[in-house]
């Protein structure tokens, strides 16, 4: 057994504190929306420019003109607030938004972010991505353990192009949850999911794994 992409984004909700402001990549991560725990308030920020942002619309419920990031359709809440981009990016660069949720196509044990290009296959850019690890609090990844062909997406070295240098602190995947413990240079186990065993997980993991959250 394994997580579900919405299991996965339900633990990464449990991430979330109360009066948080928060930035979601696009993939898995917009789904932690849904789990925001009930009674918590949670601030949605976007790069596009929109602060406070509602839940997903109901089917042909959706304004195409309201759109986050990721060019999905959103609603607005009557506290919802727009702006320019800048004036978004000098949030995020200026340490204002607490946590950000981004996908990953490689993470390394000390941290290290690649979630943006593969060599030789057309991207459109890198987006908010560069600007969110360096300037938000705190970095959570949530993606698969492994890619399709079944090779390991954790890593003791990113061989991608890096999106940030030691910008990651906690990993969720569809196998466990792992803390990146940046000052001892290691990765340690918080989570498995439920039917996986230490051993699937470190044989699927490309990088050394320790038992037990730091102190």
């Amino acid at each position: 057994m394994s997580w579900t992409r919405e299991e996965m984004a339900a633990r990464a909700a449990r991430e979330l504190r109360d009066g948080y402001y928060v930035n979601l990549g696009i993939g898995i991560p917009t789904l932690v929306a849904n789990f925001i725990p009930v009674g918590m308030q949670v601030t949605l920020q976007s790069e596009n420019g929109m602060l406070g942002m509602g839940p997903f619309p109901f089917e042909g419920a959706a304004d195409p003109d309201l759109i986050n990031a990721g060019k999905q359709t959103i609603t607005a809440l009557p506290t919802s607030s727009f702006f320019s981009s800048a004036d978004s990016f000098a949030m995020i660069r200026g340490g204002h938004i607490d946590l950000t949720v981004l996908g990953a196509m490689e993470v390394a044990a000390n941290g290290d972010l690649a979630n943006w290009t593969i060599p030789g296959k057309m991207v459109k850019g890198m987006g908010g991505a560069m600007d969110l690890v360096a300037g938000v609090k705190r970095v959570v990844v949530v993606m698969d353990h492994v890619s399709k062909n079944g090779t390991p997406k954790i890593l003791e070295r990113c061989s991608l192009p890096l999106t940030g240098a030691g910008v990651v602190d906690l990993i969720i995947t569809d196998l466990a949850v792992l803390e990146v413990d940046k000052a001892g240079g290691v990765l340690r186990l918080v989570e498995l999911a439920p039917g996986v065993s230490e051993a699937e997980l470190r044989e699927k993991t490309g990088a050394a794994i320790v038992a037990g959250a730091a102190a």
